[in-house]
């Protein structure tokens, strides 16, 4: 029995937008996959890439003072040492990054036990440093990645409305399972649709968890959880002065906290032209006459004392108002915490870990750990490998069917019956998606205007 005109009209305007949706973002949403893939083992590449530079050459249990290793790694490599991030286990070397005269970071790599420089390399040439900023299009600028978070949003346009086409309606075959002796384009559209069933739940998941760090809609979430308490802790600046920098200036970090201000240091704070009348550290910036401050060891032992003994990154002060920040993101969220430390008295201004972010923020710091694989181990990378997996073999299949399916000598899709009309049902869900995801709804305004565009010439074509 053939299906109800209306139904009939819907299934075929769905699967145009399905077809014009995946044409245009296909080579998008191939290189997300190919690069999330990538960097979801980031640290097991590092480690084969750059051994000599990361894996530590001996076997002694003790470690250096941060100090020293420090002033190691500015003899190897002068400049203005800017971060020391200490390993988590006895086989990595400590890193320390050192912002050069030219502004370019040299990462200096030395042996904790020894202090023996085994490399240094600049920052922007590791292999996944690349793949990350690829992976976002941050190579771009803010207009790679706006394009990103419409292409991701319209990840979540293609896979609902592969769920709609691929409902069984009937059908046992090509709906769980490629159909039996199938060959050709019935075997590519079976594959399509199986590899969209078993996959669509985690594509869809990885879409909605990658959104979070986009230009628009991410940044304004996370804006709006912040100004109702739903993300930082309530009260965290009692009493507190804060410097006007994001905590984002001091790179990776939880992302409930990539737009919160960073605490001052007091006595900096208390004279707004401190910076100006000190004497310079001969690794650090000035520090007000006759005000002393702490170094990177006594830091160290403020952040032991305060249960962060390794595994994190310190960042050091950089100018007279600036903090000593210990960051630590270990890929699991109840291992995430930041602390910030005056540097001049060594007091504790903030300690942040994931037990004092609100509901929402938690929920959206788990989703991120999830989707960097890092939440559950082993497991929870190989869900995530195969997700990428199958957006590949869904962009691959779909180009074969399209092409196998095409009208000759043309990359259009097969015509459509005049007269079909967009169920309200559909319109709704596209217009609250739209919504809900300004850049993709502007995209799927811009669509509609080219189709609408596109059917005019058609028909003037034909007369």
């Amino acid at each position: 029995m053939s299906q109800p005109s209306s139904a009939s009209g819907l299934y075929r305007r769905v699967w145009h937008w399905h077809f014009y949706a995946g044409l245009i973002c296909l080579p998008f949403i191939f290189l997300l996959a190919l690069t999330g893939a990538a960097y979801l083992f980031h640290q097991q590449i590092d480690d084969v890439f750059y051994a000599r530079l990361l894996l530590r050459q001996s076997s002694a249990q003790q470690t250096m003072a941060p100090t020293q290793l420090i002033a190691d790694a500015l003899r190897a490599e002068p400049g203005e040492a800017k971060s020391i991030t200490l390993p988590d286990d006895d086989t990595h070397t400590v890193q320390v990054d050192v912002t050069q005269a030219n502004g370019n970071v040299r990462q200096v790599f030395l042996d904790p036990a020894s202090g023996q420089v085994q490399g240094a390399i600049d920052e922007s040439a590791r292999v996944m440093t690349f793949v990350k900023h690829l992976h976002s299009l941050t190579v771009l600028g803010d207009g790679g990645r706006m394009v990103i978070e419409t292409v991701a949003g319209w990840i979540i346009v293609l896979m609902l409305t592969g769920a709609y086409l691929w409902w069984p309606r009937g059908r046992r075959h090509g709906v769980t399972s490629i159909r039996p002796g199938a060959q050709g384009r019935a075997w590519w559209r079976d594959l399509h649709a199986v590899t969209g069933a078993f996959g669509g739940i985690i594509i869809l998941f990885l879409a909605m968890t990658g959104m979070p760090w986009s230009v628009v809609w991410g940044q304004q979430v996370n804006r709006w959880l912040n100004e109702h308490d739903l993300g930082r802790p309530k009260g965290m600046w009692n009493n507190l002065p804060h410097s006007t920098l994001p905590a984002s200036a001091l790179g990776d970090l939880p992302w409930t906290l990539q737009q919160q201000p960073l605490p001052a240091s007091a006595s900096a704070s208390d004279d707004p032209h401190a910076e100006h009348h000190g004497h310079a550290h001969h690794h650090g910036p000035a520090a007000p006459a006759g005000v002393p401050r702490i170094d990177a060891d006594q830091a160290v032992r403020t952040l032991a004392a305060a249960g962060m003994r390794q595994g994190y990154r310190l960042v050091l002060p950089q100018d007279a108002r600036a903090v000593y920040s210990a960051i630590r993101s270990p890929g699991q969220l109840a291992g995430q915490r930041v602390i910030h430390l005056d540097q001049y008295s060594g007091k504790v201004l903030m300690d942040l870990g994931a037990d004092r972010i609100g509901a929402i923020g938690r929920v959206t710091e788990w989703g991120v750990s999830v989707h960097q694989g890092g939440e559950y181990g082993w497991i929870n990378k190989v869900v995530m490998l195969l997700g990428c997996v199958a957006l590949m073999l869904l962009c691959v299949s779909g180009v074969v069917v399209w092409w196998k399916r095409r009208p000759s000598g043309s990359f259009a899709p097969p015509p459509r019956r005049h007269g079909d009309r967009l169920a309200v049902g559909a319109l709704i869900i596209a217009v609250v998606i739209g919504l809900f995801f300004p850049l993709l709804g502007a995209s799927m305004l811009l669509a509609a205007a080219v189709a609408r565009g596109g059917g005019y010439v058609a028909a003037l074509a034909s007369r």
